[in-house]
């Protein structure tokens, strides 16, 4: 009877843990998402020729 208890315990706990990291994984992807910059509203990469023009 204590086997069973024990079990079941554990697996709620596992069950905690879980929601717990999801949680987790949402909170993290809505910040990500509203710290994303579009892809409009960036720079273009210029080369820089001076590095080129050392290389050779």
């Amino acid at each position: 009877m204590r086997g069973q208890s024990d079990e079941t315990a554990q697996n709620r706990g596992e069950q905690a843990e879980a929601a717990e990291r999801e949680a987790a994984r949402k909170r993290l992807l809505d910040l990500a998402e509203a710290e994303r910059v579009p892809v409009e509203e960036t720079t273009r990469a210029v080369p820089d020729r001076r590095w080129l023009r050392d290389q050779r």
